[in-house]
């Protein structure tokens, strides 16, 4: 197994204000203190502490900026950064399903329990919506530049009563539909398993349902 020097990371957790902790990392303590007990195993190699890892690498994700992640690391040239983010993420993918993940059946009578404290609809499981994400492009120009010329994925997701996300799909660039983003990921099947049960998803009206053949999953609004 390979293995890398050890940094430590100049920022202390327990010295910042949990406002700060979110503004930076886009989670509070507690979820960070559960997400790095559970990818610890698989960082055993990381050339920071369990806990460092993760932090610089939602940084990163959080600022998309390599020299403020850096900057939170001593001695650590962005090279070293990029084999730390390799490593980390990995590790993230490993457990995202722990995170990420539509409802289970036996928990379908309290997701919709949820929507209808809000909006008074029933049998809704989950609110459906896409948005444009800018990321930084190849330096040859790809299909994925938009009519602004701005480089854009097409992000879909599906999101709880709660604000959790429970499906993302980030496959797709700018100039995908969202019908055609809808049309070919897991969600028309995995509401096709659950169709007996009568539930649906909330999303808006340029979705178009009969352009995706979900018209028996999808109610627009």
């Amino acid at each position: 197994m390979e293995t890398y020097p050890a940094y430590r990371p100049l920022v202390d957790l327990a010295t910042l204000e949990d406002r700060h902790i979110i503004l930076t990392y886009r989670l509070d303590m507690s979820t960070i203190t559960e997400l790095c007990a559970q990818l610890e195993p698989d960082l055993i190699s990381a050339i920071f502490t369990p806990m460092g890892s993760p932090l610089l690498c939602k940084c990163y994700q959080c600022s998309i900026s390599c020299q403020m992640s850096v900057d939170l690391a001593a001695r650590m040239s962005q090279p070293m950064f990029s084999i730390l983010l390799t490593i980390v993420l990995s590790a993230l993918i490993k457990h995202m399903c722990s995170y990420i993940a539509f409802p289970q059946v036996e928990n379908l009578g309290t997701v919709k329990a949820g929507f209808y404290t809000i909006g008074h609809i029933r049998n809704i499981i989950g609110v459906i919506d896409g948005t444009y994400i800018a990321f930084v492009p190849p330096a040859i120009t790809n299909r994925c530049s938009g009519i602004l010329r701005v480089s854009t994925l097409n992000v879909q997701m599906v999101c709880l009563a709660d604000r959790y996300i429970s499906h993302v799909n980030a496959k797709y660039p700018e100039s995908e539909h969202d019908a055609f983003v809808l049309r070919n990921n897991s969600i028309p099947n995995v509401m096709g398993q659950l169709q007996k049960h009568r539930v649906w998803l909330i999303g808006e009206p340029w979705f178009q349902p009969s352009m995706c053949g979900c018209m028996s999953m999808l109610l627009a609004i």
